[in-house]
């Protein structure tokens, strides 16, 4: 039904996928499998109904009404089996705004927020560009599956001035889709160490062949009660332009924290498609999304059986949520910088650099396969056809 083969040209539409490609690899002329969004048409669900408002003559200031919290109620329950009440939710212009809101409202200069790396660039950045100690938990690695180091993870968070943890979830960039056994370890080091959880689940709806998204939040009630869930439909329906986010917490002085910095910034109210394209993505597009899942499934099927047959030096684990692959590139016996270069230079193919995500990240490049198939073999070829020997 749903058209995801359709190569449609993004050039020259203020795209920071596409448009920033001389600036960030200094090349014109790279595929660009970077940037986490999706060269996908969005549902024509939801085009109908951003069209029919936009055919309206006047753009003004626009209010929410009942149905955008109703959406996600309704979103939470049908897809993470998540019963979460409407006073629980606040909207937010993004997921990282909203994580920087609740860094400033519920933390103090100096105080230390615990990240997972190598982990999406911009936690690093949130939290040491507004004064606070950035405390870099490692990943680590079991038979090429990544887990937590909860012994080292406990030891930062026992530290009294330890006040947050940021936990990615589903993790970006490592694709790992928690278990609720990991979550409620997580859950029980933090409440016995007085330490709040800002849970970024804006990945949440995507995750493969079945798996179940396990939000922090709905552990029990006291998890409930210790954290800030981040969520969007901006990476499920490929629809992040329109700056569409929401916070849900069950504990009133958490949401009451993070909503007196959203409003004393004066960025509570969104713009004129806010919530139409929320409300649209969620009540119309659960049939796109359905065969997209399983569109991308076979994306990622295609680079695993592609590299293993073609470039075997560069290893992958499946992931089990998102739609960005970990790859690495170690094997090649080139240095980071060299991997980087080759394939920007002669691949001719434009990954997030590894690095930028920790130093966890040396030798890694992160490969989103959210394009249509042909545009994934093309670059898959190049960088065959061109991988150091």
């Amino acid at each position: 039904m749903y058209d995801f083969d359709k190569i449609i040209d993004r050039s020259e539409t203020n795209t920071y996928k596409f448009d920033l490609r001389k600036k960030n690899f200094g090349e014109e002329d790279v595929i660009p499998l970077w940037v986490a969004d999706m060269d996908f048409a969005a549902a024509p669900e939801i085009h109908e109904q951003i069209q029919k408002r936009a055919s309206h003559e006047i753009f003004g200031y626009t209010i929410r009404k009942e149905d955008f919290n109703e959406a996600i109620v309704d979103w939470c329950e049908y897809k993470h089996n998540w019963k979460v009440k409407s006073d629980w939710i606040e909207y937010s212009p993004g997921v990282v705004p909203a994580l920087a809101f609740s860094i400033l409202g519920l933390t103090e200069p100096g105080d230390g927020v615990i990240i997972n790396t190598p982990v999406y660039p911009p936690f690093h950045s949130v939290v040491s560009d507004n004064g606070r100690k950035l405390i870099k938990n490692s990943l680590i690695q079991e038979e090429g599956r990544y887990v937590f180091d909860f012994v080292s993870f406990e030891k930062e968070a026992s530290k009294s001035s330890t006040k947050l943890f940021i936990l990615c979830n589903p993790h970006n960039p490592v694709g790992r889709a928690w278990t609720k056994e990991e979550l409620i370890k997580i859950h029980e080091i933090c409440v016995k160490h007085n330490v709040l959880v800002l849970a970024d689940e804006i990945h949440s709806d995507l995750v493969w062949w079945g798996k179940q998204h396990n939000a922090f939040a709905a552990i029990n009630d006291e998890a409930a009660a210790n954290c800030l869930t981040f969520m969007a439909p901006s990476k499920t329906f490929n629809i992040a332009g329109f700056n569409t986010s929401y916070v849900i917490s069950s504990n009133p002085k958490l949401l009451s924290a993070y909503r007196k910095v959203q409003n004393r910034l004066q960025v509570h109210l969104g713009h004129v498609f806010s919530s139409l394209a929320l409300t649209s993505a969620y009540n119309l597009g659960r049939p796109w999304l359905k065969e997209l899942t399983s569109y991308i499934e076979g994306n990622i099927m295609l680079v695993d059986e592609f590299l293993k047959s073609r470039m075997p030096e560069v290893k992958m684990q499946i992931p089990e949520a998102t739609y960005l692959l970990w790859l690495n590139f170690s094997e090649w016996n080139l240095n980071h910088n060299e991997v980087k270069n080759h394939l920007i230079k002669k691949a001719k193919v434009g990954l997030n650099d590894g690095m930028s995500f920790g130093v966890e990240g040396e030798y890694y490049m992160r490969f989103n396969v959210a394009s249509p198939r042909s545009v994934l073999e093309k670059a898959l070829n190049q960088m065959a056809e061109t991988q150091p020997l």
